[in-house]
C-alpha cells in the first residue's frame, strides 16, 4: 500500500549552531553532512558558506571533501530559507490540494515500502533525485524537509529525471553501505518498462555493446555505443523481453545487469528502436507526433518506468521484491496502444 508524504517549508535557522558528529554521521563528507543538516537550504548556499570559511570543523576551516570523524564539532552559521525557495519544495500532503505556485518538484511522493532501514519512493517523472545543475530541490531534499528529525536519509541509487518508478533510500548508514554493495556487485534485479515504436524482434534478448560517456561541444553529457577495443569502453549488459506488441508499438521488460548512465536509452536507440518520448536519443519526429494533443491519447513524456526491483534486505536478509505500477498517463497510453492485451 502506498502512503503519501507532505513537506512543510523549512523554517529560518537564525542562530549559530555547533553539532557534534556521532557514529552514524562519521565518514561523511562535510558538504553531504551539511546538506542533510540544513534542510531546505539550496546546495549553492551550502557550498558558499563552506568555501567562505563560515563553517568550521573543530574551530578550523575545512574543505567540502573533508571526511568527518566521530566527535568532530561542526559550527553552522545562521542561514535563511527564503519563502520562494521553500514554496518550490512544497509537496502535496494527504488529501490536500497543490499549493498555488508550487513547482513541479513539489508534487506528492508516494511511499511503496518503509521500515527502520529502507524507504522506497515511487518517483514521478520530471523530478530530479537530488538538487544540482540548476535544480534546487530533488527527491532526497524533499524527503529530508518532510522529516526534519530523521538522522539519516541517503540515496542508494539514481534514476534519470524523466524516468519514473522505484527509488531506494537508506535510513541508516550500515543499510546504505550494504545496499550499495549489492548494486555494485550486480546482486539486485532492476527491471524497467519501456515503449518503442515497431516490432521488437523476440529473438533479440541480449544487448551487450559497450558504452562510453562524452561531452558535446555545448557541455551536455551524452553516452554512445563503442567497440570493445575503445579505450573508454564500459561493459554494459541489458536483457530485453517483449511484454506485449501491436501493429505500431512494443512494450518491453528491460532488465539491466549493469548500471551505466542512460544504458537502456542508448542500447535501445542503437538497435534503431529508441524509447518513445526520449528527447536525447529518440526519434524526434515521432516524439513530436506523439505529443500532439490531436492524438487520441498523447504521450507527453519519455516512456521509461522503473517497474520492479529485487534486493536483499540489509538487516533481515529477506529477499525483497518491489513493484511500481505504470503511472496513469503511461497506463492510459498502453490501454489505447494495446487494446486487446491490457
Amino acid at each position: 500500500m502506498k502512503h503519501i508524504i507532505g513537506v512543510n517549508p523549512a523554517e529560518e535557522t537564525a542562530a549559530v549552531r555547533t553539532l557534534q558528529v556521532d557514529l552514524d554521521d562519521a565518514g561523511q563528507r562535510l558538504d553531504n553532512f551539511l546538506i542533510r543538516q540544513l534542510k531546505g537550504v539550496p546546495k549553492t548556499h551550502v557550498y558558499r558558506i563552506i568555501r567562505s570559511g563560515e563553517v568550521r570543523v573543530n574551530k578550523g576551516r575545512a574543505g567540502v571533501e573533508r571526511r568527518l570523524l566521530e566527535g568532530d564539532l561542526v559550527r553552522l552559521p545562521p542561514v535563511r530559507t527564503s519563502q520562494r525557495a521553500a514554496d518550490k519544495a512544497v509537496a502535496v500532503a494527504v488529501g490536500a490540494a497543490p499549493s498555488p505556485g508550487a513547482a513541479s518538484a513539489g508534487r506528492a511522493l508516494s511511499i511503496l515500502f518503509e521500515d527502520e532501514a529502507v524507504l522506497a519512493v515511487d518517483k514521478p517523472a520530471g523530478v530530479a533525485v537530488h538538487g544540482g545543475s540548476g535544480v534546487s530541490f530533488g527527491v532526497i531534499e524533499l524527503l529530508r524537509m518532510a522529516r526534519p528529525t530523521a538522522r539519516f536519509l541517503e540515496l542508494v541509487h539514481r534514476l534519470d529525471r524523466e524516468t519514473s518508478g522505484i527509488l531506494l533510500v537508506a535510513k541508516k548508514r550500515p543499510a546504505l553501505v550494504h545496499l550499495q554493495s549489492q548494486f555494485r556487485a550486480r546482486d539486485t534485479g532492476k527491471t524497467y518498462l519501456a515503449l518503442v515504436a515497431g516490432h521488437w524482434p523476440s529473438r533479440r534478448k541480449v544487448l551487450d555493446t559497450p558504452l562510453r560517456k562524452f561531452l558535446r561541444p555545448d557541455g551536455e553529457r551524452r553516452v554512445c555505443v563503442v567497440d570493445k577495443e575503445h579505450p573508454d569502453a564500459m561493459t554494459a549488459l541489458t536483457l530485453v523481453k517483449v511484454a506485449v506488441a501491436s501493429e505500431r508499438f512494443s512494450l518491453l521488460e528491460v532488465t539491466i545487469k549493469t548500471g551505466r548512465t542512460h544504458q537502456i536509452r542508448v542500447h535501445l536507440a542503437a538497435q534503431g528502436m529508441p524509447i518513445a518520448g526520449d528527447d536525447k536519443y529518440g526519434d524526434f519526429e515521432l516524439n513530436k507526433a506523439l505529443r500532439r494533443t490531436t492524438q487520441p491519447v498523447p504521450l507527453q513524456r519519455m516512456f521509461l518506468h522503473a517497474w520492479r526491483l529485487q534486493f536483499t534486505h540489509p538487516t533481515s536478509g529477506e529477499t525483497m521484491t518491489l513493484v511500481s505500477g505504470l503511472p496513469d498517463a503511461l497506463q492510459l497510453f498502453c490501454d489505447h496502444a494495446f487494446p486487446r492485451h491490457l
